[in-house]
């Protein structure tokens, strides 16, 4: 894989590598089958993001899962737009249950706040949250994260599930906008 890319208009240059992401990935899995054995949580994929870090995750599960869905939207192009739509909702009841929310990217924490707080009135006996990647310098919610995969700079970031206008998301690397 190359390590500069170009997405319509947009240079990319590589942050972060196929393998460095898959051993975090890997890492963040041992801790959630250590917090889960002998449970079978909800996994709430957000989608479009986080659908391959969620596929990766949980083959290194030890545990049976249940993955759900949703989707919601908030950008435009390389900005939040500060407005979020649902366009896919939860199928399956939560009440009662565990539930793990994977996310690609938290940046401001809107899109995050908002689901939790949705989810919430299904009342889950428990919500953790794992991100692949978390902005501390861009988050304007209190959210808090309960497994990290890596803490990056507030800087636009496509690849591994993450897009620029739709492309981008099938890269195994994760690159940084240059200009």
């Amino acid at each position: 894989m190359s390590n500069s890319i170009k997405l319509k208009d947009k240079s990319f240059e590589i942050y972060l590598d196929e393998a460095t992401i898959q051993n975090r990935v890997r890492e963040i899995a041992i801790e959630i089958n250590a917090d889960y054995k002998g449970k079978t949580p909800i996994i709430l994929c957000i989608l479009n993001g986080s659908f391959i870090y969620t596929a990766d995750l949980i083959r290194y599960f030890d545990f049976p899962v249940i993955v759900e869905f949703v989707r919601y939207s908030s950008y435009e192009g390389t900005e939040s737009s500060g407005i979020i739509t649902k366009i896919l909702g939860l199928k399956t009841a939560v009440e009662g249950k565990d539930v793990i929310i994977v996310e690609d990217i938290i940046d401001t924490g809107f899109t995050i706040s908002n689901a939790i707080k949705e989810l919430k009135k299904e009342r889950p006996a428990s919500v953790k949250i794992t991100s692949l990647l978390l902005k501390p310098d861009a988050l304007q919610h209190d959210v808090h994260c309960d497994y990290v995969g890596f803490r990056i700079p507030n800087k636009f970031v496509v690849g591994y599930g993450l897009d620029y206008d739709e492309l981008g998301r099938d890269l195994p690397s994760i690159y940084k906008l240059t200009k």
